[in-house]
């Protein structure tokens, strides 16, 4: 064969090769998941992916032949500036996290790689740039950020609570195997608080799903009936009905309705317009490490949540219904601890066979805001656990 033809075929088939490497690189670009973007030494986009059109809002006709600062927020334009610097000296740069604007306005947080773009002749023509969506994983930095802070803070707030339990307990007790045995089914009852709210990331707990964990180890299911809307709880409500129901479930297990066979406890909740100048303020509760109990019902010019304690059972024959005869820590959380934390107010009622305690709050204090819940009284639901 002449060198001429040889040449040429050579030549030939040099080109093909080119050509599909050519291909299988554009089919690699279109198919990436990640916005790839060329622009030229003075910003103007030279070519524009599928992913780019996804990420950014928009299409390539649109974007190819415009500046790349059309995608840059006004406060970080000196960052094309110092990434063009860097291209032109042949640096690449290392990917780091930004924000950019979206057609629609919208910013998004990417993470970004740039490169510099030579030629036939090894000269620096442009810059290719990567751009991640990161979004989704920085709101989950975020969520995961606020999460601790707020473990954090209920960690202490458990801490508090626990020194608390210690102190008050340890002034009613004088049995040591009674104190220890009160202390660590009152850390229990927290604990199981604690799980809900855990499983929950936080966000609060049914108010059916509280009182059926704190009950149930007490047994007597068929015994309790439970009647009122859903509603899901703000975290600080979990922590202080929780241990109001702990503590009503203890004294009924020993002195009440969930002690006797023939014995009943029903517990009700409603949803209604406040009282006027039913609240108190400036309330200092000191146990339990209350916050923020400054609040008064009905402050908010809002509604109220009203829940019902009653348990009935056969009356016992030294049982005299005396209030102060068993006035210990769980009558303190009752009268002063639960409704205080809520900004509220309580009454706790005995006589013989008979049991029953009052909570009155501001909704807004107990139950995680919902678009559309008013609490119909009507909407009851009937429950036995």
């Amino acid at each position: 064969m002449p060198m001429s033809e040889i040449v040429a075929a050579t030549a030939t088939n040099n080109e093909k090769q080119s050509a599909t490497a050519d291909a299988r690189l554009a089919a690699i670009v279109d198919s990436s998941f990640d916005a790839i973007i060329s622009k030229d030494l003075t910003s103007i986009i030279t070519s524009w992916n599928l992913a780019a059109e996804r990420m950014f809002g928009y299409t390539a006709e649109e974007a190819v032949g415009q500046s790349i600062l059309m995608l840059i927020p006004d406060h970080l334009k000196s960052e094309e500036t110092e990434i063009i610097s860097r291209v032109r000296g042949g640096h690449r740069v290392a990917s780091y996290e930004t924000t950019r604007r979206r057609k629609d306005g919208a910013l998004i947080s990417v993470s970004l790689t740039v490169s510099p773009i030579k030629n036939a002749n090894g000269e620096i023509v442009g810059a290719s740039k990567i751009a991640r969506d990161i979004s989704a994983a920085k709101e989950s930095e975020r969520r995961i950020r606020l999460l601790m802070r707020e473990v954090n803070h209920r960690v202490k707030n458990q801490f508090a609570v626990i020194l608390s339990m210690v102190r008050e307990t340890s002034k009613r007790s004088s049995d040591p195997r009674e104190f220890e045995e009160l202390i660590r089914a009152r850390i229990m009852a927290l604990s199981r608080s604690h799980d809900l709210l855990v499983t929950s990331e936080w966000a609060g707990a049914s108010l059916f799903d509280l009182i059926q964990e704190h009950l149930k180890p007490f047994g007597r299911e068929e015994q309790i009936l439970l009647s009122g809307p859903v509603l899901t709880l703000q975290s600080n409500a979990v922590q202080n009905l929780g241990m109001a129901f702990h503590e009503l479930g203890t004294n009924s297990s020993k002195y009440g309705a969930l002690g006797s066979e023939d014995g009943q406890v029903e517990i009700t909740w409603t949803i209604g317009s406040s009282a006027q100048g039913s609240g108190t303020q400036d309330l200092g509760a000191k146990d339990l490490g209350a916050k923020d109990l400054g609040r008064s019902v009905g402050a908010s010019g809002g509604r109220d949540f009203q829940l019902l304690w009653t348990e009935t059972s056969t009356p016992r024959p030294d049982d005299k219904g005396d209030e102060s005869a068993r006035k210990g820590f769980g009558t303190v959380v009752l009268q002063r601890v639960a409704p205080q934390s809520l900004g509220g107010s309580a009454q706790l009622e005995r006589s013989p066979g008979r049991l029953s305690w009052r909570l009155s709050a501001p909704l807004a204090s107990i139950i995680v805001p919902q678009a559309g819940i008013e609490g119909d009284d009507g909407a009851a639901l009937g429950f036995g656990i």
